[in-house]
């Protein structure tokens, strides 16, 4: 099987890729960016650096979140964040359907060489 990964560079150390991507999905998914993290077998602290380094990139906060208390913290993604997966998912498919046929040729080159 091949995939295809999309990783946008906005600049050195200024990148959008399925890793930062898949940690405001999985925020979005269980609410905290604690939960979010270990979901993807990283700590908070990393989670947190990666959230920072897109909220660096763009500007604008791409995660609300709510420090703990009596009914505890949590965290959810604001209308950008949400807009960020939106539009990096439609790239993905994009690129991937404008690909397809080039990758099944490599494909079948791989398989040739390989017989």
């Amino acid at each position: 099987m091949t995939d295809l990964s999309i990783r946008i560079d906005f600049g050195p150390d200024r990148r959008v890729g399925p890793g930062k991507i898949e940690l405001l999905e999985q925020i979005a998914e269980l609410g905290s960016i604690s939960a979010g993290g270990r979901a993807m077998s990283m700590s908070y602290r990393r989670a947190w650096e990666l959230i920072e380094e897109l909220n660096t990139i763009f500007g604008k906060p791409v995660v609300h979140s709510r420090s703990g208390g009596k009914r505890g913290g949590g965290a959810t993604l604001t209308p950008f964040g949400r807009s960020l997966i939106t539009r990096y998912r439609a790239m993905e498919r994009a690129a991937a359907a404008a690909s397809a046929p080039h990758l099944a040729a490599l494909a079948r080159d791989m398989a040739k060489a390989r017989a």
